[in-house]
């Protein structure tokens, strides 16, 4: 038994999320290269940065030459804010307006689709005496959020005279930049509005990673990346014929707890959904479905040791999950990678998603409820 783990990780449990520093630079500057000459670029670090950690990712983001950072919520930018970050935050999604006041005070700018948002600018001036920075947010297909396009120049319109509001920008969301017809309806659409006003000074940002990639004659000044950053391709882009040459950031390892060994004809977990064929070799890492590793991956996933990949059999449970190490020399305290690189495999998350029916997005926001984050360069 080991009762010291020396590595040059130092976290205070047998499983960890690790995430390389190095990638998220490389990716950005990988995504630079589709953006229009000249073009800011916002970086999307809503749902703790897609689960790499927001305020540890940020000093990178900055340094890479981001501009702004998004955010889905109020919370999500006062998290940032208070922890010392001062570059120009956006939250993209709906602000309650009895949150507005914060907003002012701690200069985080807020997306505007309503009336109401207006009033509320009206009267959080009125009370602090600070102007709102604000983005209006065009509805131009997704019918998420955003003013329809029927009201939106009129609004910008409103806003652009007021006295109490600070207007940055506008933007809008692509919903299906997979499919060339319905984005270049709504790219139709953006254009139509946005030639109707004054956008002298004001951030146009519609671009996403894909729309990006996809559409380089969009009219934009500011692009907004999240999937890209972290290293992995949206849903559309294993066909595109240019996919830009992105970097995973995150890794998913484990280290073992114990090993054992099975006859043949033993069950392994619960409900005994596996049973070995064989004298069977079996090792242990604390790793489970409450860490964000669904139980419907259980049996049809790998892990990588000593850069062999090894089957994952039995049940994952709440917390553990168990590997067919057999033939492989491994000791208590060696290293399962479950995502990422060790040796000449890889296990990509793109993997985990296809057997989930699911996107890559969803499954690493899952990886930050109980898991350490090691930051690496």
């Amino acid at each position: 038994m080991k009762l010291n783990r020396q590595s040059y990780l130092n976290t205070r449990r047998d499983a960890w999320v690790e995430i390389n520093l190095d990638a998220i630079e490389k990716n950005i500057l990988e995504l630079r290269k589709y953006a229009h000459f000249g073009a800011k670029i916002l970086a999307v670090v809503k749902a703790d940065a897609y689960g790499h950690g927001s305020v540890m990712l940020t000093p990178t983001l900055l340094a890479s030459g981001v501009y702004m950072l998004g955010v889905a919520s109020i919370d999500e930018a006062m998290q940032l804010r208070e922890n010392k970050i001062t570059a120009p935050i956006l939250v993209l999604g709906a602000a309650p307006v009895w949150a507005f006041d914060w907003a002012a005070e701690n200069d985080i700018s807020i997306s505007v689709f309503l009336q109401e948002h207006i009033e509320a600018c009206k009267i959080t001036y009125d009370k602090t005496g600070i102007k709102l920075k604000v983005h209006i947010k065009l509805d131009t297909g997704m019918n998420r959020i955003g003013v329809s396009q029927e009201n939106a120049v009129e609004l910008i319109k409103e806003v652009q005279k007021s006295d109490f509001i600070e207007l940055k920008g506008i933007f809008t969301h692509f919903a299906c930049a997979e499919d060339l017809d319905k984005t270049n309806k709504q790219i139709e659409i953006w254009n139509n509005i946005v030639s109707q006003i004054d956008t002298t000074g004001l951030l146009l940002h519609c671009a996403n990673t894909a729309a990006l990639i996809t559409f380089p004659k969009i009219n934009y000044n500011m692009a907004r990346a999240g999937i890209g950053i972290y290293g992995l391709q949206p849903d559309l882009l294993p066909n595109f014929k240019n996919p830009p040459k992105l970097i995973p950031a995150m890794s998913l390892r484990g280290r073992i707890v114990n090993i054992h060994n099975a006859h043949a004809n033993c069950g392994v977990s619960y409900s005994y959904k596996y049973i070995t064929n064989k004298e069977t070799t079996i090792a242990t890492v604390p790793i489970g479905y409450a860490d964000g590793v669904s139980r419907g991956l259980s049996g049809k996933i790998y892990g990588i040791l000593h850069g062999r990949k090894v089957p994952q059999i039995g049940n994952i449970t709440m917390d553990q999950m168990m590997f067919d190490i057999t033939g492989v020399e491994a000791n208590d305290g060696d290293i399962i990678t479950l995502l990422g690189q060790d040796g000449s495999e890889n296990i990509s998350v793109d993997e985990w998603a296809k057997i989930l029916n699911t996107i890559n997005y969803e499954l690493i926001c899952r990886l930050k409820v109980r898991l350490s984050r090691v930051y690496t360069r």
